[in-house]
């Protein structure tokens, strides 16, 4: 079990972070320039499709606007995949529309190296040539190793070594928040975790 250091958001402040994300999307957004339908929602494989579909939710009660939402497995594009000594779990990649000329936001749960978010737009770029790529994230919990930044930062939790963050989302956990957590064992139970401890 990992041993929990605290608990940096629950289910009532990680709602009003994602109403004020969708806001900053739509603000991101110039209707005088581009259309909306060149805007598109890409959510990452786990928890980023989730968040993905509850900020196209928001921007949809909230300004009417009903986002194209694609979803997206990079688990391929890693450059450390073939140096897993466990085959990882490939999911499903679902784009139902033409990215290129698009405005898309990549939505993803925890930022950290940036090796994840680099192997995402090497995946896109395969699919076509975005006018422009977005990268939204709840949290930001630096020790980056790639020149990788996001646009949309929910929260900046500077960690240390060996600590890790914890977004837990309703539709597929048992709770709801995010955790600062200290890991005291491999939680083989998460299909997540090898990628996340990583990313």
């Amino acid at each position: 079990m990992d041993r929990v250091k605290a608990q940096l958001l629950d289910k009532s402040d990680l709602d009003r972070m994602l109403d004020r994300m969708a806001h900053q999307i739509v603000e991101a957004f110039d209707p005088a320039v581009d259309d909306a339908s060149r805007l598109a929602l890409i959510g990452m494989q786990t928890r980023g499709v989730y968040l993905a579909q509850r900020l196209h939710d928001r921007i949809l009660a909230t300004d009417g606007i009903d986002l194209p939402m694609g979803v997206l497995d990079a688990t391929m594009y890693r450059d450390d995949f073939r140096r897993r000594l466990r085959q990882p779990e490939i999911r499903v990649t679902r784009i139902p529309f033409d990215i290129t000329d698009r405005h898309l936001v990549l939505v993803d749960d925890v930022l950290y190296t940036g090796r994840t978010a680099r192997a995402a737009l090497d995946a896109l770029m395969d699919l076509g040539r975005p006018a422009s790529i977005r990268l939204l994230a709840v949290v930001d919990r630096g020790q980056r190793e790639l020149p990788i930044r996001a646009d949309i930062v929910g929260r900046f939790v500077p960690t240390l070594p060996g600590e890790e963050v914890r977004v837990r989302l309703g539709e597929i956990d048992n709770s709801e928040g995010v955790w600062l957590v200290d890991p005291q064992a491999d939680d083989s139970s998460d299909p997540d975790n090898e990628m996340k401890s990583q990313e």
